[in-house]
C-alpha cells in the first residue's frame, strides 16, 4: 500500500472534469489498498471527508465554468505553496488536472523541483504536448498525418488556401473550449476572438470530414480504437458531458487494418512526443478515409465512461486495474532513481 495524492480541481475550464475524474479514481485507488489524500490546488491543504465529498460529488455539467468563476478561483490558487506543503510527504501524486495549467508542465516543473513522483509525462514533454503548433510540427517531423494549420495571425491567402471550413481554437486549451468551426471568412475576427478569450496563442486548422477516433497508450502499448459519434459536426464540450448526447463505439466497428493504422500511429505520436505512462491519441479521418493525428491528451479524462478507460477495457484493463497501473508506473520511478526526475 502506498500513500497517494490525488491532486485534481484546477483553475481552468476543465475543472468540473478534474474534479468528476477525481471522484473515481480515488475510489479506484482506495480500493486498491492505497491510502489516498485528495488535494483541490485551490485550497491550502488536503481535502477533508465531508469537503470531499461534496466537492467532488458535483457534475460536470454541460458548459464549462465563467471566466469570473475562473478569476476568482485563480486569486486562490497557490500551487508553489501546495507543493512545498503537504504533498512530499506523499509516496506519489496522481494528477488528476485538465487544461494548460494542469497539462502545460507548470505543476509538473514543481513537482520535479521538490522531488515528488508524480503521474503521466515530465514537464518538458507535457509542454510540448500541450501547444498545438508544436507538436504538430513533431507529429510531420515523424511522418504522421495531421491536418494542415497555421498559427493566427496569418496571411489571407494562406488562411484562403487551407480552404473552408476551419477549425479555430485555442493552441493550449482542451476539451474544445474555445473552439469554432468556422465556415465563413466574414466569421474569423469573431471566432479568433474567441479563442483568445481562453489562450494567446491561436491556431487555424484544416477541418477534416470523416469520423472521428481516439486511441489510449499504456506504459508503451496502443489500447483499443474507438470511434466516437457526436450528434453535431464536432464533439464539442456539450457533446462530451451531457449523458446519452454523443456516442462512444468500444471497440470501433473498423476493419483490423484500419485498427492497426491507428494504433500504430498512436504509438509513434506518444513517442514523437517522448511522452511517458499514458496518453489519449485523437484522430479523424480525411476526404480519402485516411486517420489523421489531430493531438495528444497526456492527462486524458479519468472516469470509468472516459475515453481513455473505455479505451483500456477493450484490452481487458479494468478502471481499477487502470488507476492502479498508473500511480505504479510513477513509485517505479521512486524505486530506480530513488526521487523523481
Amino acid at each position: 500500500m502506498a500513500r497517494i495524492a490525488v491532486l485534481t480541481g484546477g483553475s481552468t475550464p476543465e475543472r468540473t472534469v478534474a474534479l468528476a475524474g477525481a471522484a473515481k479514481v480515488s475510489a479506484a485507488l482506495r480500493a486498491r489498498g492505497h491510502d489516498v489524500t485528495v488535494f483541490d490546488t485551490i485550497e491550502p491543504g488536503p481535502l477533508d471527508a465531508e469537503l470531499e465529498r461534496r466537492r467532488l460529488g458535483r457534475s460536470v455539467g454541460t458548459r464549462p465554468p465563467s471566466l469570473a468563476e475562473l478569476r476568482e478561483l485563480e486569486v486562490r490558487e497557490d500551487l508553489s505553496s501546495l507543493v512545498a506543503g503537504e504533498l512530499g510527504s506523499h509516496d506519489a501524486v496522481f494528477l488528476v488536472l485538465h487544461g494548460r495549467q494542469g497539462e502545460g508542465g507548470e505543476v509538473q516543473g514543481l513537482l520535479e523541483a521538490a522531488g515528488i513522483a508524480y503521474t503521466g509525462s515530465d514537464a518538458r514533454s507535457s509542454r510540448l504536448a500541450m501547444d498545438k503548433d508544436r507538436s504538430k510540427r513533431r507529429f510531420r517531423d515523424a511522418g504522421i498525418p495531421t491536418p494542415d494549420w497555421l498559427t493566427w495571425p496569418g496571411r489571407q491567402s494562406d488562411i484562403e488556401e487551407l480552404g473552408l471550413p476551419l477549425i479555430v481554437k485555442p493552441s493550449r486549451v482542451g476539451s474544445t473550449v474555445g473552439l469554432t468551426l468556422m465556415a465563413d471568412l466574414f466569421d474569423l475576427d469573431s471566432a479568433v476572438g474567441k479563442a483568445l478569450t481562453f489562450d494567446d496563442q491561436v491556431i487555424l486548422e484544416q477541418f477534416l470530414p470523416g469520423r472521428e477516433y481516439t486511441v489510449g497508450v499504456l506504459d508503451g502499448q496502443a489500447l483499443g480504437v474507438g470511434e466516437i459519434v457526436a450528434p453535431g459536426v464536432i464533439f464539442d464540450f456539450h457533446s462530451k458531458y451531457t449523458p446519452g448526447r454523443a456516442r462512444e463505439i468500444f471497440p470501433a466497428e473498423i476493419d483490423e487494418a484500419l485498427q492497426s493504422r491507428f494504433r500504430d500511429l498512436a504509438r509513434a505520436a506518444h513517442e514523437a512526443l517522448a511522452l511517458r505512462d499514458f496518453s489519449r491519441v485523437d484522430f479523424r479521418l480525411d476526404a480519402a478515409g485516411s486517420p489523421c493525428c489531430l493531438e495528444v491528451n497526456t492527462l486524458p479524462g479519468m472516469t470509468p465512461t472516459s475515453l481513455l478507460p473505455q479505451s483500456a477495457a477493450v484490452f481487458g484493463i479494468s478502471f481499477e486495474d487502470l488507476c492502479d497501473r498508473m500511480i505504479r508506473l510513477a513509485l517505479r520511478r521512486v524505486v530506480q532513481f530513488g526521487r523523481e526526475d
